[in-house]
């Protein structure tokens, strides 16, 4: 008899092992390998689910003649608007008919509400539309509930169509005799179907249900929203293969306590890509933020243009610019710098890459002679937002010294630029618009780098432009 063994599959991008190993060889991951199912080593043939499975992965892409580019005829694709605007925003303009989009982020910081309000805010403005909301981590009744809770229309909940289900099979009879619009399927890693082997959110099955519900989408023309969960490193749990499947992936940030969410498009093919979204967290739920700014700025800060306010400045803070897709958006970062307690003094970023920390106070120590090799440096953005730009290296460093020299920067006052290993500050993309903001803010005060001045100015504000990080910290107060 033909022996049995355990195989092992990679979590990150679903190849396969006979035994386990450390690292993926393809992906390059490590600690991914995790057991699969029990194989038939004699077994060389391909099964007829494997064959299956060849079969719908060639007919999600159908087949063409060999044409030039030239000649290939297109038109604009109509979006179907969701009637929120700061999700409309993330996607780029609105729904796209055959679009799979992908939503990933923490238990409990609001995907099923945010898709939820969405679904009723779409059936409210155009009737035609049809949506069917396939949920396998909550029953009908709780889904009503949540329905209640946020006050959506009564006409609007009769149109929208609800499934408790798990097998993937019976979710696909469901949606081609109800063929809706708009599909949502929460989440996918409940999902199962019986052409794949494995437990629900499997690395095989989460693929194979990405796989059929994306030729869905791409048959038919109709939108889809997939919810998957995040793993404690913050990525999508699952293959990585599902997102290069997918149009869209968005993830949905913030802390579950916090009173606003952050939804974030990490790829988008209908639209742009790092594009933000704001909302806050509210009893009737999420309410979309049409001025993001004031979420990530203190009280102190708000007032920065307002020279009659009491507000003092304090030391430690300065507010920079930070490009999210197309909008440039104010935020405040808090630097903390005390003497270290303990041999190896602590480097800690909230919402910014420590290591991009650890390597800015070396080039403060060997451009600006500012040593802090015997303290402790904790650096936060308020609001609990990610800056992933390097745009916010300067403003970084000034808070630093602000708060290590415990001298405010002055009042009004916004800084960006990336810092070179030289010391230099090099010009950040989109001054201008940077500018443009900071002065829609109220903002009247600005040091920026010298490639990013313009030779005109702008009216109200003092603009100062700087070449090297000397230069930029000589205008603490």
């Amino acid at each position: 008899m033909a022996k049995d063994r355990t195989s092992f599959v990679c979590e990150a991008c679903g190849q396969g092992y006979s035994k386990w190993q450390g690292q993926c060889t393809d992906c390059g991951a490590w600690n991914t390998l995790v057991p699969g199912q029990r194989h038939d080593l004699a077994a060389a043939a391909p099964s007829s689910a494997a064959g299956a499975r060849a079969g719908r992965m060639a007919s999600l892409a159908p087949a063409s003649s060999l044409q030039s580019l030239s000649d290939i005829a297109f038109e604009e694709t109509e979006r179907q608007p969701t009637g929120i605007e700061e999700f409309d925003r993330v996607l780029g303009g609105g729904l796209v008919p055959g679009a799979v989009i992908l939503l990933g982020g923490d238990p409990g910081i609001g995907k099923s509400t945010l898709l939820l309000q969405a679904m009723a805010s779409i059936l409210k403005l155009a009737s035609e539309q049809s949506v069917l909301y396939v949920s396998g981590e909550e029953s009908a009744g709780q889904l009503a509930m949540r329905a209640h809770r946020l006050g959506l229309d009564a006409a609007v909940s009769q149109q929208l169509k609800v499934l408790s289900e798990t097998s993937l099979e019976k979710v696909l009879q469901a949606m081609e005799a109800a063929q809706p619009s708009v599909l949502v399927a929460d989440s996918i890693q409940t999902l199962y179907t019986e052409m794949a082997s494995g437990a629900p959110g499997s690395v095989s099955q989460v693929r194979e249900v990405g796989y059929q519900l994306t030729q869905w989408a791409k048959r038919t023309g109709r939108a889809v929203f997939i919810v998957g969960h995040v793993t404690k490193e913050g990525a999508l749990a699952g293959p990585r293969l599902l997102e290069h499947m997918v149009d869209t992936v968005l993830y949905f940030e913030g802390d579950a306590q916090a009173s606003f969410r952050v939804v974030r498009a990490v790829k988008n093919r209908f639209g742009t890509v790092n594009e933000l979204g704001v909302f806050a967290m509210t009893e009737r739920g999420l309410k979309a933020v049409t001025n993001p700014s004031a979420m990530f700025l203190s009280e102190a800060q708000l007032s920065g243009g307002d020279t009659g306010s009491s507000h003092a400045p304090v030391s430690g803070t300065c507010v920079t610019v930070s490009l999210e897709g197309s909008r440039p958006l104010l935020v405040e970062l808090q630097a903390l710098v005390d003497d270290s307690q303990v041999p190896n003094p602590r480097r800690l970023a909230v919402g910014f890459d420590g290591q991009r920390l650890a390597m800015l106070l070396a080039i403060l120590h060997r451009h600006a002679g500012i040593a802090c090799f015997d303290q402790d440096v904790f650096v936060n953005a308020v609001g609990g937002v990610r800056i992933q730009e390097t745009a916010a290296d300067l403003a970084i460093l000034v808070a630093v010294v602000s708060s290590l020299r415990n001298r405010p920067l002055a009042k009004g006052c916004v800084v960006f630029g990336e810092v070179g290993l030289t010391g230099e500050v090099r010009p950040a993309a989109r001054g201008l618009d940077r500018l443009k903001e900071v002065a829609r803010l109220g903002f009247h005060r600005a040091i920026v780098p010298a490639a990013n001045a313009p030779k005109s100015g702008i009216k109200g504000m003092e603009i100062i432009g700087v070449r090297r990080l000397s230069e930029a910290l000589a205008q603490l107060s």
